[in-house]
């Protein structure tokens, strides 16, 4: 049965089924080959798309533009200091509004609810760039570039997320791989697993039996042998600088090292990461944190500059990855 995502919006991978996200990455796969040869057909041309964002960004924001911008279509942005949104004006009638001039709308912010009502309330699709509880644009990249890494079929990968399994990254790999029927394990500490959201598991582990993937969590280094997939996200996220010295602590056991990757008795297993990234004392707070007695470095340096690393791979199919699902919701 053909693929049709024309209006549809892109909130989470658990509204879709195996079967549609394969023709996202079906499509990525070719719009990066047309990309590199220098080859577009300007699907866009004479869309418009708005980029609200109330979350900084680096990767989504200029993935979301240069995607539009291939492909002829035009590009509003707009973040918290230059939007009315929430301020002086309802999410609703922002959304509204916006539905009258654009094509598309992404969002990229905190709670998965804004997204949401986008979508209810302005009648074209949605692009979810993330929020605090999901993030599946970034999922789709890391699909992408798993599948030019790995020889293997992505329902026979195992992917280990190491570190703070209760964070947006974590639950977005959750979906991803129990829609793709993938192996996935979430590796951390025991007092994260203990809060992790009971519905959303038994939503996942539903999908997954269907599937034929597995959604494993674990605090035990035994959970990493056989990965494919070690990932890993910064511990001190937006909004939590003061929590740093108790996450480091309760962090540090989990931190991707040359030895973490031995584990996995696999010499050809892959690091990955969203990005950004310590892994260095190159960036303010940092340095700033080790100053204090803090290591906030989720993954070494080491490990980051390897051959296994293929992070700026992966962010490069951030561009991609958007572009096809910017195109297969309004071209």
């Amino acid at each position: 049965m053909a693929v049709n995502l024309k209006g549809k919006s892109f909130l989470t991978l658990m509204d879709f089924t195996t079967e549609e996200i394969r023709y996202l990455l079906d499509l990525s796969h070719d719009l990066k080959a047309k990309k590199r040869s220098g080859d577009s057909n300007y699907l866009l041309k004479g869309k418009n798309i708005v980029l609200l964002f109330e979350k900084t960004s680096t990767r989504t924001r200029c993935a979301f533009e240069v995607a539009a911008l291939d492909e002829g279509a035009h590009v509003t942005f707009l973040d918290s200091s230059s939007s009315q949104m929430g301020k002086k004006e309802s999410l609703e009638d922002t959304a509204k509004v916006l539905g009258r001039f654009y094509d598309g709308i992404e969002y990229r912010g905190y709670k998965q609810e804004a997204v949401e009502q986008l979508a209810k309330y302005s009648g074209i699709p949605v692009w979810n760039g993330l929020t605090d509880v999901d993030h599946p644009t970034q999922i789709l990249a890391d699909l992408l570039t798993i599948e030019e890494h790995i020889s293997k079929p992505l329902n026979k990968v195992k992917v280990v997320f190491a570190g703070d399994i209760r964070n947006n990254m974590s639950y977005a790999w959750m979906y991803g791989c129990a829609k793709m029927g993938m192996h996935y394990v979430a590796y951390g500490p025991k007092e994260l697993s203990d809060q992790l959201d009971k519905e959303v598991l038994d939503r996942v582990y539903k999908v997954a039996a269907f599937t034929g993937g597995s959604i494993e969590i674990s605090d035990n280094p035994e959970c990493l042998k056989g990965a494919d997939v070690i990932y890993t996200d910064i511990w001190a996220s937006m909004g939590e600088e003061a929590q740093i010295p108790e996450r480091v602590k309760m962090l540090t056991p989990f931190k991707v090292t040359m030895e973490l990757l031995k584990v996995t008795e696999n010499d050809d297993v892959i690091f990955m990461h969203c990005l950004p990234s310590f892994h260095d004392l190159e960036t303010k707070l940092a340095k700033e944190q080790m100053e204090l007695g803090y290591d906030i470095r989720e993954v070494t340096d080491d490990v980051f500059r390897s051959r296994h690393s293929v992070v700026f791979d992966e962010a490069e199919n951030r561009l991609h990855t958007i572009k096809a699902v910017i195109v297969a919701t309004i071209a």
